[in-house]
């Protein structure tokens, strides 16, 4: 079993680059498993691979890095008996520290398993306002990684890509730093499957093994702003540190149409953007929203305040009653204040457009308590 860990910032990418992966290794005959983490009670991503027909056993409450180390062993000691997968593919919050990932896997000493070089993320069309936002994570992230992906180049200017090629390079010069877009099939993409799952991976591990990645000291340390001294991150927790707030919630809702699932999700997304900048006015993270129609799931995005709201639309056989669930990660903003505006929002707009829903409220023992409709 190969075992591959993608990190990177939240909304970099991870999820379309896993889901592509798990596809096409599926099509080459290949039994592919995912672990997915997200932070929050309420995950996302787990139900639209698993729309798409793959395998995932999906990890909430938490940093996958921090407070769920025995679950991870057990879900992958799980998974390697049972499924026997020839890739697992492990996604983490974009808010965890995918080195540590990376070493409590290798510390499993699972048999007949390699644990893949690791790839972090970044999203180009970002870099620089990532640097602003929330630097010293980010840079954690990138000086632990072993190949680092320059992702989203279809929004990148052709001119900004060698910047940010020589960037990425300098903050970590022991990194293979490649170019990609997961929505294009181009020769960006083939190779970056070749360093991580084809034929040059094994060559990028005996590379990595003889250098000896030291996670605690890091050849590039993180240098304080304002002081001028090294940040020691050996000991770092990823959420404090990664400056997020976050918080998940669902909802069940009455049975809707296709495009009116996709005009109250959008609506909904545009409006927890606009409050959300009045505490945080250049804020970053990854707002994900997930709503069921009738006939198919709508999947709309934000990453940040200066970006469009995206959106998926995919067919899905909803027999039961249909959900709507919201993921939002955000800098720099108090959780009290996410937590109004994403509930208010919500409610208020499936009010006006009288859609029944009842709040479903998640505690960490994962047990549900049915809220009356409020419509």
């Amino acid at each position: 079993m190969k075992v591959l860990v993608v990190g990177g910032f939240l909304g970099s990418g991870k999820t379309s680059t896993i889901l592509r992966l798990g596809k096409e290794f599926s099509k080459a005959g290949k039994k592919v498993a995912i672990i997915v983490n997200e932070i929050g009670e309420i995950g996302i991503d787990g139900d639209v691979m698993t729309k798409y027909g793959l395998d995932t056993t999906e990890l909430t409450n938490g940093c996958i890095c921090c407070t769920l180390k025995v679950n991870m062993k057990q879900t992958i000691t799980l998974l390697n008996n049972t499924y026997k997968p020839d890739i697992l593919l492990v996604e983490p919050t974009g808010i965890a520290f995918p080195q540590v990932i990376k070493t409590d896997v290798n510390l499993m000493n699972l048999k007949d398993c390699t644990v893949q070089p690791l790839v972090t993320l970044i999203d180009g069309s970002r870099f620089k306002q990532l640097m602003k936002e929330v630097k010293h994570f980010a840079m954690r992230q990138i000086i632990d990684a072993e190949i680092l992906g320059i992702n989203k180049l279809d929004l990148v200017e052709d001119i900004r890509i060698p910047i940010l090629e020589a960037s990425a390079q300098q903050l970590n010069p022991n990194a293979k730093v490649i170019k990609l877009s997961a929505n294009k099939d181009d020769e960006h993409w083939h190779n970056f499957v070749k360093l991580t799952l084809g034929e040059e991976a094994d060559e990028l591990i005996k590379e990595v093994t003889e250098k000896g990645h030291k996670v605690a000291a890091p050849d590039t340390p993180l240098i304080d702003d304002e002081t001028g001294l090294a940040i020691d991150t050996s000991n770092m927790d990823s959420i404090e540190a990664s400056g997020v707030t976050s918080y998940a919630t669902e909802y069940t809702i009455g049975k809707i149409g296709t495009e009116l699932a996709r005009s109250v999700s959008k609506e909904i997304m545009e409006d927890i953007k606009s409050e959300v900048i009045k505490y945080s006015p250049e804020f970053v993270g990854h707002i994900k929203l997930f709503a069921e129609s009738e006939s198919d799931t709508v999947k709309v995005n934000l990453t940040g305040y200066d970006m469009d709201v995206t959106e998926e639309v995919f067919e899905s056989n909803n027999t039961e009653i249909p959900r709507l669930k919201i993921l939002s990660a955000v800098s720099n903003i108090g959780h009290d204040e996410l937590v109004n505006i994403v509930q208010g929002t919500i409610e208020d707009k499936l009010r006006n457009k009288n859609i029944d829903f009842t709040h479903k409220v998640h505690d960490h023992g994962h047990n549900h308590e049915k809220v009356s409709p409020k419509n």
